[in-house]
């Protein structure tokens, strides 16, 4: 996760500078001026379609060329978070320059860049190597490649290396990154800020590496960066929130080298103030899960969690499932939460098929935009070829097959990951069962003196139940048989249960034994589903629920999971 925050740091920063440079091309008039405050105040107000007409009249008025205009669309689709689209655009602006990058250095290694980010995010590191390794022997021999843009090629190299679990080329990569980052005088007035940001970054690099002494020695060097932005008169409210990161980044950096006092002194002395957003959230869990103190933690996730529901709750994705809701499952069962681990995990099961929709529809509409962007390139360039409809065709043709691949491809992933979670799910039951079982026989290994009335009352109840006949296969078993198979009374039976199950009633109870038994008979046998509920002592209609309630998947994925 840190590794996607450093990239979308890199991109804010170089939005930031794309979205304020002018084209080279651009014409210095009333009416160019007006074109490009009318994009900026639409870009600012993330008005997206908005931001596209404009660009469109511009490239019409000839205010940027067709390569420039591409790489606004990129920057406008980026940051609505439609990255195929922006993939492409910031691909075909990247290209239009490859032939005479000296038009416009900045646009041309922006484009590659971000084009080089969006491939490595969808997994094609090799074709996000390819676009790092033709730009950057640009940057030695030219002096108008913007050094910026090469410290952030440095940056992304390093992050590549690192998931390719190349440790050492991935510090010496981002040594290399630091300092170029110190060869860029573009601005500076804000050496500062740059400094402390790419220092802050590569900390994590060989944090991630497991060099916890060089991941201090650059968390100093980013700290001493912040105390320079301060001097320059820098955003202070920026500031002081970067200095929560540095210090939290610490406190788990200490924690991590045996340092727990001083690590805890570290965190206690953050002010509260700093901690006002999600990565600070994020970051003072994952200290507090480092020092074991996990209860905190929790607190923190969901502070976390809440705040994300209260921007783009309605946008569940995977990210969101593996950064928000996983980690306080985690923190819950390490806390002893139980009863909030197994209702969050109730909650990731119904986000997981809510992030699969989400993220169909996503694509699929990307995917639309694509076509239409292909089918209007197609007409405006081929308007009057007699090869124009079989193009489209052929486009069209090639898009649904994508489209169908793609389903295909997304299908499995989710029935492989559908099979990941059922086999946790299966492994914390059988945890859970286990530790139930295990509190049973401790209790009948105590003297009868030892144990009250409902104890003794309670054993006898499991023995019976516990029984080669399977006493509790009988649909018809109830409180008033029990006690007539005791010789005791009804009440009796009732408080036992009660009382040594935390609250349980018989009907659960029984259920609990059934629902074990054909847990037993799924996994084991080759019985029907329906055959086995009535061996099991349920009836048809209520068998799927309650198997379900308890096992958190139906009777069919439990018996996949556990005979894998």
């Amino acid at each position: 996760m840190k590794h996607r925050i450093s990239l979308t740091l890199i991109c804010a920063v170089l939005a930031m500078l794309a979205s304020c440079s002018h084209c080279g091309d651009a014409k210095d008039d009333a009416k160019a001026k007006a074109m490009w405050q009318r994009y900026s105040e639409a870009y600012d107000a993330k008005n997206l379609n908005r931001a596209l007409a404009v660009i469109d009249s511009m490239e019409t008025a000839k205010i940027v060329c067709t390569p420039k205009a591409d790489h606004l669309r990129g920057l406008v689709y980026d940051q609505g978070w439609q990255m195929r689209i922006a993939e492409q655009f910031y691909r075909k602006s990247y290209q239009g320059y490859a032939s005479d990058p000296s038009q416009d250095w900045h646009t041309y290694t922006d484009a590659g860049y971000r084009w080089a980010c969006l491939r490595f995010r969808r997994g094609d590191t090799e074709g996000a190597m390819d676009v790092i390794a033709k730009l950057l022997p640009l940057a030695k021999e030219n002096e108008s490649f913007p050094k910026h843009t090469e410290s952030a090629l440095l940056m992304l190299m390093a992050e590549i290396q690192l998931q390719l679990h190349q440790f050492q080329e991935a510090q010496l990569t981002a040594q290399k990154a630091y300092e170029a980052k110190q060869e860029d005088t573009q601005d500076k007035s804000r050496t500062g800020w740059g400094m402390a940001w790419i220092c802050m970054n590569i900390s994590t690099i060989y944090h991630t590496s497991g060099d916890l002494e060089g991941a201090l020695a650059w968390l100093d060097r980013s700290a001493h960066g912040l105390e320079r932005a301060e001097q320059e008169h820098d955003d202070s409210l920026l500031i002081e929130e970067w200095k929560g990161h540095v210090a939290l980044q610490r406190a788990l950096l200490l924690q991590e080298t045996g340092h727990t006092a001083e690590a805890s002194a570290t965190y206690a002395a953050i002010p509260r103030s700093r901690l006002m957003e999600p990565n600070a959230y994020r970051e003072a869990a994952e200290y507090l899960m480092a020092a074991g103190r996990y209860d905190e933690a929790a607190y923190w996730y969901e502070q976390l969690d809440s705040t994300y529901l209260a921007t783009d709750g309605a946008k569940m994705t995977f990210d969101n499932i593996a950064d928000r809701l996983s980690p306080r499952y985690t923190a819950y069962r390490k806390a002893g939460r139980n009863a909030d681990a197994l209702i969050l995990a109730d909650s990731v099961s119904a986000a997981i098929d809510s992030a699969l929709v989400w993220q169909k529809q996503n694509n699929a509409a990307e995917l639309a935009v694509i076509y239409q962007s292909h089918e209007k390139e197609l007409a405006l360039n081929d308007a009057k070829s007699e090869t124009r409809i079989h193009r489209v065709l052929l486009a069209a043709a090639i898009l649904v097959i994508l489209l169908i691949g793609y389903f295909l491809v997304r299908v499995r992933i989710y029935n492989k990951e559908l099979l990941e979670k059922n086999r946790r799910l299966l492994t914390e039951i059988e945890q859970r069962e286990q530790e139930e079982q295990q509190t049973i026989v401790q209790l009948k290994a105590e003297p009868q003196e030892n144990l009250s009335a409902n104890q003794q009352l309670f054993c006898r109840i499991c023995d019976l139940m516990e029984a080669p006949d399977h006493i509790f296969t009988d649909a018809d078993l109830d409180r008033n048989r029990l006690a007539q198979l005791l010789g005791t009374n009804e009440r009796y039976i009732t408080d036992a249960i009660r009382h040594c199950t935390n609250g349980k009633s018989i009907t659960a109870f029984l259920n609990e034994y059934r629902v074990r038994h054909a847990a037993h008979l799924l996994a084991t046998t080759t019985d029907a589903v329906t055959v086995i509920a009535e061996l099991s002592g349920f009836s048809r209609s209520s068998f799927f629920r309650i198997f379900s309630d308890a096992y958190g998947m139906s009777p069919s994925d439990y018996r996949k999971v556990a005979r894998k």
